[in-house]
């Protein structure tokens, strides 16, 4: 058999199977009903038989390399051994979350810009004028700054007890920034611009004393998770506030209870970040004894992780139409 034929007689078996494996994928088994779950399995079957066919006539072509993924897609549904709900939780995992993250780049990127333009327009500013440091930092801390004191590990010393406290504000930041969004997003852009202009004056400042190298230090393994989960959730606030100010179609009551599902769903799945990055911050970055090398290395190791994870994974494999399209 050629594989034109295999593809003109079964290419609608295929797409019928896919679709029934992607139902299955988002909403689990219980979205079938007894019919379509009788039907899958048929339609699995056949599918195996095509793809044993496929292997021994043309193992190179395309359509053997389709069917054995979606034959491998289709597996673990009807011979599966693992509890529902945690292969549930890795598909979201391994397809979920990284596809939900690049649906909603277009608000990540506008946070992430409310947050470091400010940064640096206000770092600029205070380190070209650096008196004007008084309307922004409290007098304490614009006198640790002069000094030399190195005020941010005051509240730990390499300890659990600090790590916890930096957990808990974390969350509370990104909590702040998230539930903003229900304010028509005007309290998350708010947050996003005083935490970006505190930041950057307390950097401009250090920046014009010439005392910034410990305290880049000490954020070095930290922040690149920690601000890309406050981005994150800027992000989200943001999504919500857009359906409300632009539902479309919809209701504002339906348009803002499909962002928050998709931005709840969204923040559940990265929060074991701001936990990972409040354990760094509580436990290494204030630590002597850790090398400055080694805690950037650990900050960009876990960047560079993070975002190939949420740009690369969960690609959609090719579909029928694809693999058939110039059939």
């Amino acid at each position: 058999m050629q594989p034109t034929q295999l593809i003109q007689q079964r290419k609608r078996e295929w797409a019928r199977l896919e679709n029934l494996a992607q139902r299955i994928e988002r909403e689990g088994v219980s979205a079938l009903s007894q019919a379509e779950l009788v039907e899958f399995g048929q339609l699995y079957r056949r599918a195996t038989s095509d793809l044993a066919i496929a292997q021994r006539d043309f193992p190179n072509h395309d359509v053997a390399v389709y069917l054995n993924q979606l034959v491998g897609r289709a597996h673990p549904v009807v011979y599966r051994g693992e509890p529902l709900a945690w292969r549930q939780l890795k598909n979201f995992y391994r397809r979920g979350l990284p596809q939900l993250y690049r649906e909603t780049l277009p608000f990540m990127a506008v946070a992430a810009l409310l947050l470091f333009g400010p940064w640096l327009i206000s770092g600029l500013a205070i380190y070209f004028n650096p008196s004007g440091a008084r309307y922004i930092l409290s007098p304490g801390l614009i006198a640790d700054i002069e000094s030399g004191t190195r005020w941010w590990q005051d509240l730990n010393e390499a300890n659990q007890v600090g790590a916890a406290l930096i957990m808990r504000n974390n969350l509370s930041v990104s909590f702040l920034a998230y539930a903003g969004g229900i304010l028509f997003g005007l309290l998350t852009v708010y947050v996003l611009l005083m935490n970006g202009v505190t930041f950057g004056a307390v950097f401009g400042l250090l920046h014009y004393y010439k005392r910034q190298a410990p305290l880049y230090e000490f954020v070095a393994g930290h922040a690149f998770l920690e601000l890309s989960v406050i981005v994150m959730a800027g992000g989200c606030g943001l999504l919500l506030g857009y359906a409300l100010l632009r539902p479309g179609l919809l209701t504002r009551r339906d348009a803002l209870g499909n962002a928050a599902q998709k931005s709840i769903r969204l923040l559940l799945g990265v929060a074991p970040l701001l936990l990972v990055a409040g354990a760094i911050e509580g436990m290494i970055s204030p630590s002597d004894a850790i090398p400055a090398s080694v805690k950037l290395g650990i900050g960009v190791t876990s960047g560079i992780l993070l975002y190939a994870y949420l740009f690369l994974v969960g690609r959609e494999r090719k579909t029928v139409q694809e693999t058939t399209r110039r059939y």
